[in-house]
């Protein structure tokens, strides 16, 4: 099992050229490689493999016009031709996401796989040494891989994935009492099958305001000034405490939701995000939400915990089905709450969306194959 350790990094003047060095080694590794890639298939009908581009390098390092590829580690190279791989891969296999040339102010960031060491106040990279570091958590298992970064405030990170070669639990059994159903919405963030209602915390509308003027400050600079450049580092830090507190969010509901000692599978419905954030109306509030970014979270964390997340498809109706077997297919988004025309019952949209949720990913279908969205179909 593999598992993630993140820390703040504080380099001296020194490590942090060192580190922009790496930045700008690997922003040209990836950048270059696409191109020559796109060259040798249009003439040679060849595609390179990441080996193959990490054979150029030592030529590349013996020219003098870039000479200054030796003085980065060598393996922050190799590491960007297999991100850049599996990009090109995810690429082929899902039809969507071309990996794109990098550009300096975007891309400050490297990875590398060896000559890695974490100590207890600090952190050893090669070719950079040992940097300054707070360790909030001891290493567990075997370092397989760190990634270097640098926030637009500024800050150093490193990322370290270990493996400890623990097995994964085992999935518990399923049972109707056990299952959780969770409606995600933007009045409410999340509605439970049990009733509970999660407050939509909003965290970019509350920061708007400020947001706003860190903006209106920052388009009144004269640009290539030291003042523009101060602005945007202010603006940057609006949006990364925002994206904090978001991120914050996410982790302490999902880890609730899986801690809960009688739920041992929670139901879910698949949202078109890309699709709904073409509502010109709700594309902010939606963003806001970060509803794949907490969905991806609750994945992992129930998987570590042994739990099952199940899936519907996203075409179930599952606000408008009454239990008796009507739809109210007339239902609008404004509406809250209905009344049934064949039995008379009011239903609130959320809470009973919530229910049928958990009751068609209860599904045999959706069992049986894993929790896959789109098995169930309304009415089998």
């Amino acid at each position: 099992m593999h598992s993630g350790f993140r820390y703040r990094l504080y380099p001296n003047a020194e490590q942090r050229t060192l580190l922009a060095k790496h930045f700008g080694c690997a922003r040209f590794a990836h950048n270059a490689a696409p191109a020559l890639k796109i060259k040798t298939w249009e003439t040679e009908k060849k595609n390179l493999s990441q080996f193959d581009l990490c054979k150029l390098f030592p030529k590349l390092k013996k020219e003098e016009a870039t000479a200054w590829l030796s003085e980065v580690c060598s393996h922050s190279l190799q590491c960007e031709m297999a991100n850049l791989d599996v990009a090109y891969t995810k690429f082929f296999r899902e039809k969507k996401g071309f990996p794109k040339f990098k550009s300096k102010r975007d891309f400050k960031s490297y990875s590398t796989n060896t000559g890695l060491a974490v100590g207890e106040k600090t952190v050893r990279l090669p070719k950079v040494g040992e940097v300054s570091a707070v360790i909030s958590r001891p290493i567990v298992g075997r370092i397989v891989k760190a990634t270097v970064s640098q926030t637009a405030t500024g800050k150093y990170f490193v990322s370290v994935l270990c493996e400890d070669g623990a097995a994964l639990p085992e999935k518990m059994p399923i049972t109707e009492a056990g299952t959780i159903g969770v409606d995600l919405g933007l009045t409410d963030f999340a509605v439970l099958s049990t009733g509970e209602r999660i407050a939509n915390p909003r965290h970019h509308k509350k920061a708007l305001a400020r947001l706003r003027r860190a903006q209106r400050k920052f388009s009144r600079r004269v640009k290539g000034s030291t003042n523009r450049r101060k602005q945007a580092r202010k603006v940057a830090a609006v949006h990364e405490k925002v994206a904090n507190r978001r991120r914050d969010f996410h982790h302490k509901l999902s880890t609730r939701l899986v801690r809960e000692n009688q739920t041992n599978a929670i139901a879910l419905e698949t949202l078109s995000v890309s699709g709904m954030q073409k509502n010109s109306r709700l594309a902010r509030s939606i963003s806001d939400a970060g509803w794949t970014s907490f969905v991806g979270i609750l994945e992992y964390k129930a998987e570590r915990a042994g739990k099952t997340v199940l899936r519907i498809g996203r075409f179930e109706p599952s606000s408008k089905l009454c239990p008796c077997g009507v739809i109210n297919r007339n239902l609008t988004l404004s509406e809250r709450k209905w009344k049934c025309e064949s039995c008379g019952a009011t239903h609130d949209r959320d809470v009973l969306a919530a229910n049928n949720i958990k009751r068609m990913a209860l599904h045999p279908k959706t069992i049986n194959t894993g929790g896959n969205p789109g098995i169930y179909a309304c009415g089998e």
